[in-house]
């Protein structure tokens, strides 16, 4: 079992998780870990006091590693409005844009490569922090006329084009079991005192349904996270479209890896501060991140539920190259001084290389087809 949370002073967040505690009991991971991440006031991705991505940051992302991630995005994302056969208008969806690199990149590209791509594009951007909306409005002034801030959960129509996420599944709060005596409990969120501790509780019935259905089984004493959110997500990506795609780019693993691997025993939650694991997950709420490894067992599952057929899968590193970008850095480098040139090479190589952050990360495709008309009465 991972340490109880230390208490920080000036704290509010975790005054407030604290307080919640004292007065409704344990409450379940999933929520503790809600508040932590996506408190409007003082979760860690809405805080306006820090940008969480990049070398001041806590964690690095390929957007803004390397502007040759969007460009090359731009290449298969045109290969996809071909086999759309080219429709007069699409939208493309980003969920979790943070400073809008990726959508400026990916924008720059379509209008430099092939303008009736470009025009016929409508891009959607739903980021829950307002201070990351703010700083993706500059970015994309030039695009003003094209971008949209707008939540998934208020479009109401579907519409042929992509759902597209970088980073996001494995940010989206999970559930916390444990096998004890033979059956699986919740890991939720009490009190020791005053630190956060972890306690353990019955299982609600969405969780039981999930063990149930995936034939759930762990070792005495192992750890594992349950993602309902994910597949809620999916399920509300596949309803945006008309047909199209949903574009995954995240870390996981296959279910079997993650309940049957030793060095699974304990789980995949982990804290990050400064690029640094952090060892109490439980420690200063709002001022680190978590994340999970995802379930691309799961995913998929979800996809095929909904509609979604899988249509590639496959290590980012590897699906960059297929799709082009080493043209890219030969296209986008003779643009640019000497001095610039090495920068981007300098930057590719995290993409490309079995040793670089792509390498650790891998792509999914899910296709919705076309919706058949019902036949004539």
């Amino acid at each position: 079992m991972a340490k109880s949370g230390k208490v920080r002073t000036a704290d509010p967040l975790a005054d407030r998780l604290r307080a919640r505690i004292k007065q409704e009991g344990p409450i379940t991971f999933q929520e503790w870990m809600s508040a932590a991440l996506y408190d409007q006031q003082d979760g860690y991705y809405c805080r306006a006091d820090r940008i969480p991505q990049g070398r001041a940051g806590d964690y690095r992302t390929a957007p803004e590693t390397s502007p040759l991630f969007a460009a090359t995005f731009a290449n298969y994302f045109s290969k996809l409005f071909t086999d759309l056969k080219w429709p007069q208008t699409w939208t493309i969806f980003e969920v979790g844009s943070a400073g809008g690199d990726f959508a400026h990149g990916l924008l720059s590209s379509l209008r430099q490569s092939d303008s009736r791509i470009f025009a016929a594009t409508n891009y959607v951007i739903d980021e829950i922090s307002p201070a990351a909306r703010q700083r993706a409005t500059e970015r994309l002034s030039e695009f003003a006329d094209r971008v949209t801030f707008l939540p998934l959960a208020e479009v109401v129509k579907p519409t042929m084009g992509i759902v597209f996420t970088n980073e996001l599944i494995d940010a989206l709060p999970v559930h916390r079991v444990i096998m004890r005596d033979g059956r699986l409990r919740e890991l939720c969120v009490g009190l020791n005192k005053t630190e956060f501790a972890w306690i353990e509780c019955d299982l609600s019935p969405a969780l039981t349904e999930y063990a149930e259905r995936t034939r759930m089984h762990l070792v005495e004493g192992q750890i594992a996270e349950i993602n309902l959110a994910a597949e809620d997500f999916i399920s509300r990506a596949a309803a945006l479209l008309e047909p199209g795609y949903v574009v995954t780019v995240d870390y996981g693993a296959e279910r079997d890896e993650l309940w049957r691997l030793p060095n699974r025993q304990a789980g995949t939650l982990r804290a990050f501060r400064r690029h640094q694991f952090v060892d109490d997950v439980l420690a200063t709420p709002g001022d680190q991140d978590l994340t999970t490894t995802i379930d691309w067992t799961q995913v998929r599952e979800a996809g095929e539920r909904v509609g979604l057929r899988p249509l590639r899968f496959e290590r980012l590193d590897q699906f960059l190259l297929v799709e082009g970008l080493l043209g890219r850095l030969g296209e986008i480098s003779s643009t640019l001084d000497a001095v610039e040139a090495i920068r981007l090479s300098t930057s590719a190589r995290e993409l490309v290389l079995p040793t670089g952050l792509a390498a650790s990360f891998q792509v999914l495709v899910q296709a919705k087809p076309q919706a058949r008309s019902a036949p004539m009465k």
